[in-house]
């Protein structure tokens, strides 16, 4: 941004500052004065990080980020995309640990893609929730989450993870209808799944 001051707050927010930026919000000083620091700064709610260059990467959004037990902040969307583009047979890859001593995920896989394994890995025949349990596809994932963790920092690496047996669906009330997960219903649903991966 041509005139624009851009810094690294706390918690790694972008802030940027300029004569382009907003004075503040119509009539709402609250929501001007949570928007705005008194040095003229505006919090924009992005997670990132300059290089030594001054490039400026934002790695995601302050309130999808959580806070480990041990007080490192987690981006899930970062490592969730990065596992995506790893496995190949990957549909959706959650991952939680706010307020907990490590992260997990819950991981379910395309069906589609999991029917074209099965017919090259002998199980042809076979329905999803036996394909997804079987020892070569917990393997296979397993692989794909070691993967995974060779390219995390240490605090990001996922320790342990659960193969849901079934894929997400905008029925089930798990994904809206442009495909997103509904983190907070995948984390209400699987409770006993995610206590259980701390256990």
């Amino acid at each position: 941004f041509p005139g624009a001051e851009v810094k690294i707050g706390e918690g790694d927010e972008v802030l940027l500052r300029g004569p382009h930026i907003m004075d503040g919000y119509h009539n709402l000083p609250e929501e001007t004065a949570r928007a705005l620091d008194g040095d003229g700064w505006l919090h924009t709610g992005d997670k990132g990080s300059l290089d030594a260059d001054g490039f400026l990467t934002i790695t995601g959004r302050i309130k999808e980020l959580f806070k480990t037990s041990g007080g490192k902040y987690i981006a899930p969307p970062a490592i969730e995309s990065k596992f995506k583009a790893i496995c190949p047979y990957a549909s959706q890859f959650m991952v939680f640990g706010a307020e907990r001593n490590f992260v997990i995920a819950l991981v379910t896989l395309d069906p589609d893609a999991m029917t074209g394994w099965a017919a090259e890995n002998g199980m042809t025949g076979s329905s999803y929730t036996e394909i997804v349990r079987s020892d070569k596809v917990q393997a296979m994932v397993a692989g794909y989450v070691e993967e995974l963790n060779a390219r995390l920092n240490r605090w990001e690496t996922i320790k342990r993870w659960e193969l849901l047996d079934h894929d997400l669906t905008v029925e089930s009330g798990e994904l809206t209808p442009s495909m997103k997960v509904k983190r907070n219903v995948v984390e209400d649903t699987y409770k006993d799944t995610i206590d259980k991966l701390y256990a």
